[in-house]
């Protein structure tokens, strides 16, 4: 059997995936990401119940700079799956499947995450 004529199937250094396929991608990271996120705000919670000392332990363990920055991805992960949520629930009731929309409607779910992670973020450190 001769091989020497057939296709090369393209990898990821020649194909690029379609920016639906990356927001579907996401939207599945993203989930589980929060499902991680989870175990730490039970973590808190169980901390929080714990005293006085446990919920202090918890406060400088959660208050420190790595942390932070884990929180405010997994915020953006949360709204992101939310808004990308919503879009899919459009999709159940047969709206949005034009590509022109799908593109348009993703693009606004990524924006709309980061505007309301940013917002929530300034919401708690200024209060």
């Amino acid at each position: 059997m001769q091989t020497d004529n057939r296709p090369i199937s393209p990898h990821l250094q020649i194909y690029r995936l379609p920016f639906n396929a990356v927001l579907s991608i996401s939207h599945r990271l993203t989930g589980i990401a929060l499902s991680l996120g989870s175990v730490v705000v039970v973590a808190w919670l169980v901390a929080a119940a714990a005293g006085p000392r446990a919920y202090a332990t918890a406060g400088v363990i959660l208050g420190s700079i790595p942390i932070q920055v884990l929180m405010f991805l997994w915020t953006y992960a949360l709204f992101y799956h939310l808004c990308n949520g919503v879009r899919h629930l459009f999709w159940d009731a047969g709206y949005g499947f034009d590509l022109a929309v799908t593109r348009r409607t993703g693009m606004a779910a990524v924006a709309a995450a980061g505007l309301l992670t940013v917002a929530a973020w300034l919401i708690a450190f200024t209060s």
